[in-house]
Order: C-alpha cells, then structure tokens, then sequence
C-alpha cells in the first residue's frame, strides 16, 4: 500500500521521509544503532524486560516498589544503551562510560530489591550506604532523562530538589523549614512517594502492556491496513490527503497513543499526497501534526498520562475512557471540518477515486486486524478487568492471530503482509512472522525505556512536592493571581501548561501541572460555588499538556512533518497550532459543563451535546479560517466565535444563540455567494 502512494516522490521528499523517521527512530528509540556484541548485549536486555514484563502481566505483578525497581533496572540500562551523551555521537558500539553507567544505573535501581528486606526494617533510618545508593540513582535519572528529553524537564526537576534544601531562605510564601540529605534522599528512594511512586508504578504494568500491543499491531500490518481504510474512505473527497492525514491518526492513536510516530509513519504518504493536490508545504506538514498530535487523544489508548490519571484519582481506566470518549470523538470532527473549509477556501480537490482503493473490499480484507481490538474492548468494557489483563489479552489475541495468518499465507505461499516480497513457502513465512514478533518486543522495550526515566524524574517532583507541602503554597498563589476567578485561573494553568509542554513530553507535563494546579483550581471552583469534578480538572491539564506538543518552538512532531514537507519547522508548527486553536474551547467546557464528559447526563443529552458541540466546534474552525461558504467578514467571524461558545456550552439557551448565530451567517454567505460549493 505505501508503494502505491509513494510513486512520484521526489528525492526531495524521499530524503524528508528519512530524515522524519530518523527523527522518529532517535525520539523513541534512541540515536545508536548498535552492531556486534553491543547489539546482542543490548538486544538481550530489551528482549528481558519484556519477558518480565509479560511474566508479571499474566502471573501477576510483584509488589509495588519491586516491579517498579526491576521496571526502571531494565529501562535505564537501554538508555545509556541507545541514547548517547551527544546525539550526534551515533557509533555503533557502546562507549565504556556508558556501560558504566548503565551497571551503576542498573544496581542503585535493583538494590531496593536484593534488598528489600533489610530496608523494611530499617525504615526511617537509611544506612550510609543507601544514601549513597540513592544518591546515585537520582543522578542517573536525571542524566538519562536529558539524553531521551533534553534539559528542560531535568533543569525543573533539579530546581525542585534545590528547594527541598533551601526552604528557609525562600519567599514567606514558599519558605518550610528545609531537609536534611539524608530525608530527602529516604523520601525519593525509599519510599513509593518519589522516584518509585504512582508515575512509575503505570509504566512498569498498564503502559509497557499497551506500547507492546501497539508496537506489535504496527509490525504485522495493522498500520498499513489502517491508512488504506482511511484513504478508501475520505481520499477522494476536497482535501482528501488531509482529511486521510486526520482519519488515519484517529485510528492509529487508539493503538499507538504516540504522536511523533503518527506524523512520521503516517505523514510520509499524506504531505507529498497533500502538496501534490495543491496545499502548501508548511500547511501540509501543520495538518499532519495537529491530526498525529490529536491521535493521542483518542480512547482506547491514550498514551502513558491517561494510564497515570487513572490510578492518580484512584479510579477504573474505563471511567478515564468513558469521560474522554466524546470530547475525543467532537475534537477530531472538527479538525476534520477545519481541513474541509481550508480545501473549500483554496480550491482544493481530492485524489482520483481511481488510484484509490475500494472501501468495502479493503475494510473486509482486513477485518482481522481488529480482532484484537475488539478483545481489547471486549475485556475492559463487558468484562470490567483491569487495563493491564485487558492489554495481556489483546496482546495475546494479536500475536496468535498474526502467527495463524502466516501459517496460513505460508500455506498459499502469499505474503505475510501485503506488499512485502513473496514469503515463498510456509517455513519462511512462519520465521518472518516470529521475526516481526520479536522486532515488536524489542522495539517496544526500547521505547518503554524514555518512558520509564521520565516517568522516574517526574516522581521526583511529586516526592518533593510531598515533602514540602508546596503544591498548597502554590494553589494560594494562584488563587492570588486569579483574584478568585476561576476563568483566570483557568486560563493561567492553559498557560502554564503550554508554556512547560514545549520542552517537556505530555506525561510529565501532566504529572506535574496535576500536582501543582489541580488542587487550586478546585479550590477556585469551590469559591466560585461550582462544584468541578476533579477528573475534569485533570482532563483539562491533559489536554493542554498535549496540545504543548504542537507549540513551537519545539514540537518535535512538527519537525518530523516539516522534514517530509522540506518546510520550515517554525512555520509549519504555527500552522499546526493555529489549527489546534478549535481545540482551546473545549477543555474550558469540561470544567463549567461537565455533561461534555458524560458525568451525571443521559444518552439522549449526550446525543444532543454531541451534535450541538461538533457544529460548534465547526463553526469555532471556520472562525480560525475566515470561512464558512465564502470569505467571512470580521464581523461575521467574531458572530461564529461567539456562536461556537454558545454551541460548545451545553444548554438550552445558549444552543438557540448558537444555532441562531450560525444560520445568520450562514444565509448572508449564501446570498453573497449562491454558487459556493457545500462539499
């Protein structure tokens, strides 16, 4: 399928798409490309994690601290592995200080383990020699945490363990009265508060379970089999690579949750496709970003933040799934609605239905990629089990599935998946399909290890944050700057999120901004007489927390689709983020309509929000746009912003507004211009 769209790709374009999945290959999985002993050492160590991954998976976890100790001994080790010191230091073969390193790393992780007893028993009075531990691990996971990052997450964190030590000297506001060494590294090793707490705990079960899944599902086709349906679908309508770019990233985020792996895989068939029917290269690139960064918003699987949210408000995934779901679904229609009014106000067609393929036969050829799905769905929907058997299962299902579908390819001497070479005969077609299952656990090992350090180094704050009491000190400050409104404040913590978002990935971001803001922002709203659910306080930080990523300076997603579309990355990540503009509103929505998260409402009231928010949200894109069915007026953009509030905001009254709004626009754009086309 990607030959047939691939045909007419300049070396231009070819070089971006190499240069996008370098990006890609270094975000997630690491700059070495290892070869000799180095590969079979490091390729032994992923391959092990995800052994003890699966071992506790399907037999049952150990006890909190130790699945996470061992979780982090695995992943730090394939840091300082794959992720050299200098990006630009690529050789393929480990360096002797990051071996050291990574058997340091690997032992301070692994001696709360071998010694845990002995540390039960000594609780409250750590040896010297567990500080000294200790010591190291913090440090460690701060340097791992800037080669998968960079320095911006482990700048703040350092910050916050200097205000640990220097809390008498601070501002009255922000003054305790400071910790000893010793305390502080007992409270950041030694417990399940700091670097072993709740972040880390999601990573080394829910989340490793669901990467792997999603890292299995890609390697034997369901990606491929994915994007055909949305080119089937959508690819000839105006604007038809865009709007694959936007269905395809909807269905890849409920398996991937990634969105610098959306805008790459997916973007190195839809931006040339984009350009070559007439969008310009910075917008082509901004639409694939804003579409891969809103996959990760799309339920089942959410990405790590979603697995964090759960377990942080001490509640079912599902009920995280369920309150996402129709935000989820409103936010890609209007994304879809934003790239039809683009196309609409520049003319833009769609591909020829002939060079696409046909729905019908595509969807059924590969109906059995969704089987795991559906028992993924099956499991934590009718069976209510937890995430992490639901993931076992559906990993289980997808790899048996996968290895029936060889045996049985074989069989026809086909291809195990469609468009790779002949698999010649049912031994070979059996070896590439257990060779494609073992990419999958080590890829997904690899990528789990970034995942696992960040998630170590965001504990750390929430441990100093414990320790000090600062998230109360904080809360008073924003009730201070907010002046009691909630809006304000509202708006102050969008800030703060966005601001923090473009240096930091999204599950720190929201681990952080959760701590911090979360408990003002309810104390806001109990001022303010609004009793705000607190799961509509985190979904509003996850929100913006996502929405950081397409920020620029330094989205790294938009350096991917910008690298494909040989566009400027800055340019191309303010396309991107003008059109995440219609996204804004809604978690605003969240917080003063909680109906949008199906919380205390019907079916029939959620149908109703569900329509009037999605023309809302239409109408908010086509205020960002400046057009409806023709060129809108300033007066008439600012009627549909207006409108769009209206609409978003569930009630009665203000959807008669709204509606009223939109038809009055509407029907002075139809007189001005009759023959402006509706599709």
């Amino acid at each position: 399928m990607a030959d047939e769209f691939r045909l007419g790709i300049g070396p231009d374009e070819k070089a971006g798409i190499a240069e996008a999945e370098r990006l890609v290959t270094e975000a997630e999985f690491g700059a070495r490309e290892l070869g000799g002993w180095s590969f079979w050492l490091a390729g032994g160590v992923a391959l092990a994690m995800t052994a003890f991954q699966l071992w506790t998976a399907a037999l049952g976890t150990l006890p909190g601290v130790l699945q996470r100790s061992v979780h982090l001994t695995f992943a730090i080790a394939l840091v300082f592995m794959f992720y050299p010191a200098v990006k630009s230091a690529r050789q393929g073969r480990l360096p002797w200080y990051d071996l050291v390193l990574a058997a340091a790393a690997s032992y301070a992780s692994l001696y709360v383990t071998l010694n845990h007893t002995a540390l039960i028993a000594r609780v409250g009075t750590p040896a010297p020699m567990d500080l000294v531990v200790g010591s190291v691990l913090i440090v460690l996971v701060l340097e791992a945490t800037r080669r998968t990052v960079g320095w911006w997450l482990p700048v703040i964190t350092t910050l916050f363990l200097l205000y640990a030590f220097v809390g008498p000297w601070m501002p009255e506001i922000l003054s305790h009265r400071g910790y000893t060494l010793r305390r502080v590294v007992g409270q950041l090793y030694l417990t399940t508060e700091g670097l072993f707490g709740i972040p880390l705990g999601v990573s080394s079960t829910f989340v490793f379970a669901f990467v792997l899944f999603g890292a299995v599902l890609e390697r034997t086709g369901a990606g491929e089999y994915l994007i055909r349906v949305a080119f089937s679908l959508v690819g000839h309508t105006r604007g038809g690579p865009a709007k694959v770019a936007v269905v395809a990233s909807a269905f890849m985020g409920t398996i991937t949750g990634s969105s610098i792996a959306n805008t790459a895989t997916i973007g190195s068939m839809t931006i040339p496709l984009m350009k070559r029917v007439g969008f310009k290269p910075e917008v082509a690139g901004g639409i694939e970003t804003a579409a891969g960064g809103n996959g990760q918003l799309m339920p089942p699987v959410m990405g790590a933040a979603a697995f964090v949210m759960a377990e942080w408000l001490a509640i079912p995934y599902l009920e995280v799934v369920k309150a996402a779901a129709l935000p989820a679904v409103i936010d890609q229609l209007a994304l879809l609605g934003a790239v039809h009014l683009l196309a609409l106000k520049h003319g833009i067609r769609g591909l020829p239905r002939v060079e696409l393929p046909r729905f019908l036969p595509t969807f059924l050829g590969g109906l059995h990629y969704l089987l795991p799905v559906a028992v993924l769905l099956y499991y934590l929907i009718v069976k209510n089990y937890t995430p992490l058997t639901c993931a076992f299962m559906a990993l289980v299902a997808a790899a048996a599935l996968f290895l029936v579908s060889s045996f049985v390819q074989g069989l026809r001497r086909a291809p195990v998946v469609p468009g790779e070479p002949d698999a010649a005969g049912l031994g070979p077609a059996l070896a590439e399909a257990a060779l494609r299952l073992v990419q999958a656990c080590h890829l997904g090992a690899r990528n789990m290890a970034s995942v696992a350090v960040t998630c170590g180094c965001a504990g750390i704050i929430v441990g100093i944050v414990t320790l000090t009491g600062v998230g109360l000190n904080l809360s008073a400050i924003v009730l201070d700057l907010s002046a009691g409104s909630l809006y304000l404040g509202l708006f102050l913590t969008m800030i703060a999120c966005l601001i923090l978002g473009m240096g930091v990935p999204t599950t720190p971001t929201y681990i952080i901004m959760a701590t911090l803001t979360a408990p003002a922002l309810v104390a806001l709203g109990k001022a303010n007489d609004i009793a705000i659910p607190l799961i509509a306080v985190h979904l509003f930080v996850f929100y913006f927390g996502i929405l950081a990523d397409d920020t620029p300076p330094v989205g790294l997603a938009a350096y991917a689709a910008a690298g494909i579309a040989r566009s400027d990355p800055i340019k191309t990540g303010w396309r991107a983020f003008s059109l995440d503009m219609r996204t804004f509103l809604l978690p605003f929505m969240f917080i003063t309509a909680p109906a949008m998260l199906l919380i205390d409402t019907t079916w029939q009231e959620a149908t109703w929000i569900f329509v009037t928010a999605s023309v809302g949200m239409y109408g908010l894109a086509a205020a960002m746009q400046g057009y409806l069915i023709t060129e809108a007026r300033l007066w008439e953009r600012g009627v549909l912003f207006v409108s769009a509030v209206c609409l978003v905001h569930p009630g009665l009254y203000t959807d008669i507004v709204g509606i009223a709004g939109m038809a009055l626009v509407w029907g002075l754009q139809r007189r001005r211009a009759p023959a402006a086309p509706l599709l």
